[in-house]
């Protein structure tokens, strides 16, 4: 298979979706294929989901551009992403940003995400193994987070790890059903925006939910 063709072919369909060409640049770099486990590496580029094992799956590429882009990267930022998964999503942001903190709770995805990020020669990502508290407080305030699972609410010590002007994307809402929120952080009160459903696997820790 002609995996960079394939790579093309995707994009040029995303361009239809997404108008961020830099998010569009970011993605033509990273090569999916090298994200998904060997069984699925046919459909690296479709515009779907896949599962990568242990209950998690890799974002479909819609929704991948649509949450990156919502961040607004220039490529100062430091950017924290809860729920590494196999390490797509983190090597996207790593294309759009100073320094990418990425944690994941499941040891075994940890450890394959960073082999494969650090295969790929990435330099500007610290690969996290979770903690209790939902994202890392350790390198806090973050200009802007994206979590990659669904959570019953905005947790509140996720919230208070973000800079002011910082953006957060989430999913929030049931354990299947979530909707996509852009939260950014002000002075006084936050903005939030609603920008419709989607489906995440579960946030687990502290402020989200206890268990699969």
């Amino acid at each position: 298979m002609n995996f960079e063709a394939a790579r093309a072919d995707l994009i040029d369909y995303l361009r239809t979706k997404i108008e961020d060409e830099q998010v569009l640049e970011a993605m033509s770099l990273v090569p999916r294929e090298r994200f998904v486990p060997p069984e699925e590496k046919h459909l690296a580029y479709e515009d779907r989901p896949l599962p990568i094992g242990m209950g998690q799956t890799i974002s479909q590429p819609y929704i991948v551009a649509m949450m990156t882009s919502l961040l607004e990267l220039s490529g100062k930022e430091k950017v924290l992403e809860v729920g590494t998964g196999s390490g797509y999503q983190t090597a996207v942001l790593a294309e759009l940003a100073k320094l990418v903190i990425t944690v994941e709770r499941l040891p075994a995805l940890a450890e394959a995400a960073r082999k494969t990020l650090d295969g790929l020669g990435y330099k500007n990502i610290r690969v996290r193994l979770a903690e209790p508290t939902i994202g890392w407080q350790l390198d806090a305030p973050y200009d802007a987070i994206m979590v990659t699972a669904g959570a019953p609410k905005v947790p509140d010590s996720l919230l208070s790890q973000l800079a002011i002007g910082g953006r957060m994307v989430i999913p929030v809402g049931q354990r299947y059903e979530q909707d996509l929120y852009k939260i950014t952080r002000g002075e006084d009160r936050n903005i939030v925006e609603n920008l419709g459903g989607c489906r995440f696997v579960s946030l687990i820790g502290e402020d989200a939910w206890d268990s699969e």
